[in-house]
């Protein structure tokens, strides 16, 4: 399982979704949009908007779940499966 979140340096949701990633011991690549056009530019060609946070999971599968916002229900759910 691969874990990506997109953030940007201000914004709170962002910070508390990846200090409970961090809490749980969860891997996971950080992008920040807001210095780099680059992952603004693919954050917004996967997920159809610019809203932060935006996480990626990749499962072993091939499989990808989008998560817009930190819902931890869904972290929960997704990292379940």
């Amino acid at each position: 399982m691969k874990i990506t979140v997109y953030s940007t340096t201000t914004c709170p949701y962002c910070i508390k979704l990846k200090h409970w990633l961090e809490e749980k011991n969860i891997e996971f690549t950080e992008y920040m949009v807001d210095r780099n056009p680059y992952a603004a530019q693919a954050m917004i060609s996967i997920s159809g908007q610019r809203g932060v946070p935006f996480s990626t999971i990749e499962h072993e599968d091939g499989s990808m779940d989008k998560i817009i916002g930190f819902d931890r229900g869904q972290f929960e759910a997704v990292l379940a499966k």
